[in-house]
Order: structure tokens, then C-alpha cells, then sequence
């Protein structure tokens, strides 16, 4: 569906994005802490911010971010250990005040989600309105604030999510669209990390009005699969339905290490651990996938990953740890210690080999995946 077809589809997309979920929580629910810098995570000299209240993001504390990092950035930094058992059953109540407008319901992760209201079960005419009324019964009824994007298609609707946060409310009109996307910085793309903006901006593109000046084919010989995606997105278009049932991809686990190794019988007996931990993951999920990814976090936080695809299911350690060890075969480590392993089986459908990582938590800590 084109631009000029959008226009006229009149779909209704809703995102919502809890603001500063898990540090939110912990304000809520522990009074000393509110208006405090807080981040949630372990606080010790490995541990990583899962999420960092409004107070602390002044200072530059993000999630992902080492606590120690963190700690200098802010000296009056509170870091909080996480209660994943309570952000899961906050993230149901609020899933069942989505369920109160519509069952086209996307979880992306425990804190945010896409809604299909284009019919809704209030017969609302206005998205907008049905936006407004969920993030004040999630006010209301939970002590929580949410921002909320609204147009007609996922990909602007996260924009607008995003936009006026926190306890933002923001609508992309299709008829100011284009205007809108043309204006945007190119880093605010989804798909676009910082690998990604760097090489765009070593080609001058800086916002989706540089983008749009781009051929289909010269994206395309540059991204792959993605050139497509970014070459509709700076039109306005994504095609996407709000996908109720949700399809696992991949199923993952990693380890920081209390200290960084880089001895080949160290690693080796890491990289067997890791295995068994994802061997119980993949048959607690029931999952089938056909490509392993190796991920490698270095003591100065660079991080590579190496991917092997099989035509045979990867189930079991007999199958997964000799293709571990032939990963790790490609990997550097003489000048660089080694201080995270992950592995992730992907390819559920053979050609979907995307692996789903989930940057900021360390297992030991979060021993669930945060998607629902």
C-alpha cells in the first residue's frame, strides 16, 4: 500500500510506551525513592542498568549502560535490584485495559505494545481519544504514566510514542506525514543504530528528507533487505499489521562474567555453560530454529557476532556445542579479554535468521525473556 492509498485506508494504529517502566515501579511502590535518580539493575562491579528513572537520564544514565558508568555519571545514583515477577503482573493489568478497546493487541516487550483500533469495541470515532483515555486509566488506576503515539501505521505510531515523552500524547496525521518524516532525524528511524547513522551520515543523509533522495537500488545494494524498509519508511509507508499472537523468533541467553577471561580453557568452559542454559531454554519454549549467533562483548563493550546456519534443527547441546566452538574459532580475543558470551538459536521458519537479543539484562539477574 502506497502513500496515496494510505491516505484513504483510514487505520488506526495506537503505540504505547510506559514511561520508564521498572524504574517507574519501584517509585511508586517504595516512597523514599520518588523524584530520586534511581536505575534498576545489580549494583555491583558487572552490573547493568536495565532502566533508569527520569532523574538519572539528566545525568545521561540510559539502560544497557554499566552501573559503574552510571555511578560516576551521577554520584547520587540509587540502583534498585529488579523484581521481574512484579513488572510482569503490572504489564497484565495493563494489557487487560488494552483488552478494554480492542483484541488487536502487539506486545513488544513488557512496557510497550501496538493496538489496532481501526474498529474498536467503544466505537470510538477518534483514535486519539481512546490514546488519552488509556494513558488516564493507567494513571488512574496503576500510578504509572504512559506516552502514546497515534497514525496510520506502526512505523510512525512508535515515532510518535517516542516523540513528546514522558506522558506524551502525540497523532501523525497522513496529510502531514511526509512533512513530519522529512523533518526527522535520521537516527529516530527504526533499524537505524549507531552503526547504521554513521554510515548514513558518511553519505549526508541526516533526516527522512535526505533519505527520500535515495534510489531504491542504491539502498538496496547498501542494506540488503533493510533498503526496501527504509526506502517506504521515508515515504510514509509500512504495510505491517498489528500482530495479536505473538511468533517467537528466537530464543537467547548470555552471561557477564565477574571478571574478564581471555584463557582458551576459560572460555571454552563458559561457552559449555551458556550451551546448557540455552539447550534449557529452547526446550522449556519449545522452540525449532535453524541458525545459531554467537555474541561477543569485549572488556572495552565493543561487541561482534558470528551466525552458522543448519539444515538440521539446533535442539540440543550435541548439535549446538560444536558449532559453538567453531563460531568461537573466528573470534579475536588475544588482545581484547572477553567479558559477555550470549547464543541465540533463530530461523523458526528457515528464512527468518534474525536473532533476538536482549541487550541490558544479564541472566542471572532476569532469568525470563522480557518479551510476553
Amino acid at each position: 500500500m502506497g502513500y496515496e492509498q494510505a491516505l484513504h485506508s483510514h487505520r488506526k494504529i495506537i503505540h504505547v510506551d510506559m514511561d520508564a517502566f521498572f524504574a517507574a515501579i519501584e517509585q511508586r511502590d517504595h516512597p523514599r525513592l520518588r523524584g530520586k535518580p534511581i536505575a534498576v539493575g545489580h549494583d555491583g562491579p558487572r552490573g547493568v542498568v536495565a532502566t533508569a528513572s527520569y532523574e538519572a537520564r539528566r545525568f545521561g544514565v540510559h539502560s544497557a549502560q554499566s552501573v559503574a558508568l552510571a555511578k560516576q555519571l551521577c554520584p547520587e545514583l540509587i540502583v534498585v535490584p529488579g523484581r521481574f515477577e512484579v513488572y510482569k503482573s503490572v504489564s497484565a493489568q495493563i494489557q487487560e485495559i488494552f483488552g478494554e478497546y480492542t483484541d488487536l493487541i502487539e506486545p513488544l516487550s513488557l512496557d510497550e505494545a501496538f493496538l489496532d483500533v481501526t474498529r474498536n469495541k467503544k466505537d470510538m470515532p477518534w483514535a486519539m481519544d481512546i490514546a488519552a483515555e488509556i494513558k488516564e486509566k493507567i494513571r488512574a488506576q496503576l500510578m504509572l504514566t504512559a506516552s502514546a503515539g497515534v497514525s496510520y501505521n506502526k512505523f510512525l505510531a512508535k515515532i510518535a510514542s517516542d516523540y513528546r515523552k514522558p506522558d506524551g500524547l502525540c497523532v501523525i496525521h497522513p496529510k502531514k506525514a511526509l512533512d513530519f518524516i522529512a523533518q526527522l532525524d535520521i537516527r529516530r528511524f527504526w533499524g537505524v543504530g549507531p552503526g547504521t547513522a554513521a554510515r548514513f551520515h558518511k553519505m549526508g543523509v541526516f533526516t527522512g528528507r535526505d533519505l527520500r533522495e535515495m534510489s531504491l537500488s542504491l539502498l538496496n545494494h547498501l542494506f540488503g533487505k533493510r533498503g526496501q524498509i527504509f526506502y517506504d519508511f521515508a515515504r510514509g509507508i509500512d504495510d505491517r499489521e498489528v500482530e495479536p499472537n505473538y511468533i517467537r523468533k528466537s530464543v537467547g541467553c548470555e552471561n557477564t562474567f565477574a571478571e574478564d577471561i581471555s584463557r582458551k580453557s576459560s572460555i571454552i568452559i563458559e561457552l559449555y555453560h551458556t550451551v546448557l542454559q540455552l539447550e534449557e531454554r529452547i526446550q522449556k519454549d519449545h522452540f525449532t530454529g535453524y541458525t545459531l549467533t554467537l555474541k561477543i562483548k569485549f572488556s572495552d563493550f565493543s561487541q561482534i557476532t558470528r551466525s552458522i546456519t543448519q539444515a538440521r534443527p539446533l535442539t540440543d547441546k550435541d548439535v549446538i556445542l560444536p558449532l559453538a566452538k567453531q563460531l568461537m574459532k573466528k573470534v579475536e580475543y588475544d588482545e581484547k579479554p572477553i567479558r559477555l558470551i550470549g547464543l541465540s538459536v533463530s530461523g523458526a521458519h528457515k528464512e527468518d535468521t534474525e536473532p533476538l537479543w536482549l541487550d541490558g539484562f544479564k541472566y542471572d539477574e532476569f532469568d525470563k525473556d522480557i518479551r510476553l
